[in-house]
């Protein structure tokens, strides 16, 4: 408790008449109040635990450069979704870093109408019915997919140029394998069946672009191939065009460069054969996500010919 320091008489003026000893009497009794009071607020003040300090929210005008300078409580941060945090730290996979986990269903046929034609006669639509409408019985598909073209590096160009058994040895070098056809198309697809990895409407991948006329033999040359691709790539970094993703999370499905795959109905020796190309290419081509080109067989390179890998979930322990 509180101690409330004595009221000191000692440089008080005596009081020579009644009334004066009256006036004393109340002032020192005001003033013994006034003490107990001020004692009171004062040991309350005393207990009173000190708030914590509030979370200095950074100023929306200031930039990067001069938020360096303002302090933030960490526990302030907003984390509305998984957006905000990194992308591994988001993602609830079972797949390893740089994979896609995709589970979903893949439909054997699919019907779709175009109802608004770049070229019919080279298969390019700009605009589908979202009616599309899967015939026959949807199959179980689960599986990791790389989320980027190879070498599977936002930011880098995908690697051309390689034969379907270069492409299944490189991914077997990293634990993984290439994809079938139908994994391919469910990743593109997504679980509504879209005839782009972004929905109905043609135009936010990498396609499209001018034909450039190749020089065969330079690209057959090995000293002028790589100068030879150079010269008629339009191809760009994995993940610059950020519309161009799937329901998945997979980058450039369609365009910027063809995928090599397992072409699941065909066999090593015939045609079709076992070697597939899904998503086309920068160019005019069909660029969505059903169409497999089959007439390449698995020693075959192109300048525009890329992949992607998958692999199978790790067992559960």
């Amino acid at each position: 408790m509180t101690s409330i320091p004595p009221v000191s008489t000692d440089l008080l003026p005596r009081p020579r008449t009644r009334a004066g000893a009256v006036r004393l009497g109340q002032w020192l009794l005001r003033a013994f109040f006034v003490s107990v009071t001020v004692a009171a607020v004062t040991g309350r003040l005393a207990a009173r635990p000190e708030p914590a300090p509030a979370a200095m929210a950074q100023p929306s005008h200031l930039s990067p450069s001069d938020a360096t300078s303002v302090p933030v409580i960490p526990d302030a941060l907003p984390v509305d979704d998984a957006a905000s945090l990194p992308e591994e730290a988001a993602e609830d996979s079972a797949c390893p870093a740089g994979m896609v986990e995709v589970e979903g269903e893949y439909c054997p046929a699919l019907v779709e109408r175009c109802i608004k034609w770049i070229d019919q006669n080279r298969d390019r639509c700009a605009e589908y019915d979202p009616n599309t409408r899967c015939v026959g019985t949807p199959e179980p598909r689960h599986f990791c997919m790389d989320r980027y073209e190879y070498p599977n590096q936002e930011g880098e160009k995908p690697d051309v140029g390689m034969t379907w058994e270069q492409a299944q040895t490189a991914c077997e070098a990293q634990g993984k394998r290439l994809c079938t056809d139908s994994e391919w198309t469910t990743a593109c697809e997504g679980p509504n069946h879209t005839p782009y990895p972004d929905g109905y409407v043609r135009g936010s991948c990498n396609v499209d672009q001018p034909y450039i006329m190749p020089d065969d033999q330079a690209f057959s040359n090995p000293a002028t191939r790589a100068q030879e691709i150079a010269r008629l790539s339009q191809s760009e970094p994995s993940g610059v065009r950020e519309e161009c993703v799937s329901d998945y999370g997979i980058y450039d499905l369609t365009g910027n460069v063809d995928e090599w795959v397992v072409n699941e109905n065909g066999t090593v020796s015939s045609r079709p054969y076992q070697s597939g190309l899904k998503g086309g290419y920068w160019g005019p081509v069909r660029n969505r996500c059903r169409p497999m080109t089959v007439d390449h067989n698995a020693w075959h390179a192109g300048y525009q010919i890329g992949f992607r890998c998958c692999s199978d979930l790790p067992a559960s322990e």
